[in-house]
């Protein structure tokens, strides 16, 4: 709505400016039309926030890293003189607000678990996030506790060796699908220039 309003701003001045039209009381002057300009930049790290999680595979490994980054634009923004004293003041009440709901992962484990399965991050996340050492331990401990009560009493199956090792590619297939690769790209370069050498 800000960002249509900021696009639309000549007619919108013109249509509040007309007397006859009745909406004089609703005219911005240049004071007010910045704090919409500098609004909308605030709100874009949550514009952006809501779409990512409204597709169709939000993924919960990522939320911690989204409110982090939140935090950070927040935090950045709410120190930055070159917004109106009203807009950081809005942005440090908008961190303390994200601060009470971030303060709710801890109520569930899954958040820090999902984390540190996740290929990507994984302890190190918290470690690059300069989480106190004694958190990073206790996460450790929740996951290994978690696996321990729940996972590490299943049976492993006695074929399961002899399906992992079947399904290793041999030394020797996996050079023929390399080679297979790099000649089929070694093509299709080779079809790139001679279209682009006709062209000229």
């Amino acid at each position: 709505m800000l960002y249509f309003a900021l696009e639309y701003r000549r007619a919108i001045d013109r249509l509040t400016g007309d007397q006859a039209s009745g909406l004089r009381a609703y005219e911005l002057g240049n004071e007010e039309w910045e704090l919409v300009k500098q609004v909308t930049d605030v709100l874009k790290v949550y514009k952006h926030a809501t779409l990512r999680f409204s597709r169709g595979t939000p993924s919960l490994p990522s939320v911690i890293p989204a409110m982090d980054h939140i935090d950070d634009v927040l935090t950045t923004q709410s120190l930055d003189t070159k917004y109106l004293p009203a807009v950081r003041a809005a942005c440090a009440l908008s961190k303390k607000t994200l601060n009470r709901y971030y303060e709710k992962t801890d109520v569930s484990k899954t958040y820090r678990i999902a984390m540190m399965l996740h290929p990507r991050h994984k302890l190190q996340y918290f470690r690059n996030r300069t989480w106190p050492e004694e958190w990073i331990i206790e996460a450790h401990a929740l996951l290994r506790s978690e696996f321990d009560e729940n996972y590490a009493s299943i049976p492993v199956p006695d074929d399961f060796a002899e399906v992992q090792r079947v399904t290793q590619p041999k030394p020797e297939v996996r050079t023929i699908i390399t080679a297979t690769l790099f000649n089929a790209i070694d093509f299709a370069f080779t079809r790139i220039r001679t279209a682009t050498s006709t062209v000229k």
